[in-house]
């Protein structure tokens, strides 16, 4: 089942766009029933993840920004180079949204996406570069993630695998498993246990119910608090 697409708007030159950038903003909608996992394939840009427990259908706002003043020129990159669906194929959502080849004539284009989703599916993030904010999907989160900085609040369980960029994860109901390059780590107020094995940058872990292990921490300092569990550190 293809989800609905329509394109609200687009601007060759927006207030919060640099005075070179072309901007087109696409809304993407499917239904939500029978759907336990939301999956999502993304390549350069932000990502905000909303869940909302009155939500019936996933809701995606894409802002497309493609680096030149050229409109024609953007909207040729746009057609022939931008992935941008929605679908759901049995019980799973699933949104692509990249531009394939990278770089065409010295020019690039990223896809800027807001999400609102019910509250209790699962949802698996893999994304290449850009900032991800996920809020309030009290079911288990999954990123794999090439950089940029990832904040999760208010979710279910979380397992990330993380190249660069800082990670802050907050009320976690369920274990939290993170696997990480560089960038510091912020974990808070989690019912499970913690493991985390890090190639470098600071650790701050406060308030887990079970276990804490850190596998590996190349540098970076170690700050633990109010672990109930047992804390076992190999760095």
């Amino acid at each position: 089942m293809r989800g609905f697409i329509v394109m609200a708007m687009f601007s060759a030159s927006l207030a919060h766009a640099s005075w070179s950038d072309y901007e087109e903003v696409r809304k993407l909608e499917v239904d939500a029933g029978g759907v336990s996992e939301f999956v999502i394939d993304a390549g350069a840009g932000s990502m905000t993840v909303n869940g909302d427990a009155g939500a019936k259908s996933i809701e995606v706002t894409a802002t497309i920004q493609v680096n030149t003043g050229d409109e024609e020129k953007a909207r040729k990159a746009i057609a022939k180079r931008l992935t941008l669906t929605l679908d759901q194929k049995g019980d799973r959502a699933i949104l692509k949204s990249f531009f394939n080849n990278g770089m065409w004539g010295g020019t690039n284009g990223s896809v800027m996406l807001e999400i609102i989703m019910p509250t209790g599916i699962a949802l698996r993030i893999d994304d290449g570069s850009g900032s991800i904010l996920v809020e309030d999907v009290q079911a288990d989160i999954a990123i794999n993630d090439g950089s940029g900085s990832i904040r999760i609040y208010n979710v279910g369980a979380v397992d990330i695998d993380d190249g660069s960029g800082s990670i802050d994860i907050r009320n976690a109901n369920g274990d939290v498993v993170i696997v990480d390059g560089s960038g510091s780590i912020k974990v808070e107020a989690v019912n499970g246990s913690v493991t985390i094995d890090d190639g470098s940058g600071s650790i701050n872990v406060d308030d887990v119910e079970n276990d804490l292990i850190i596998v590996e921490d190349g540098s970076g300092g170690v700050s633990i608090s109010d672990v109930r569990g047992n804390v076992e550190l190999d760095t």
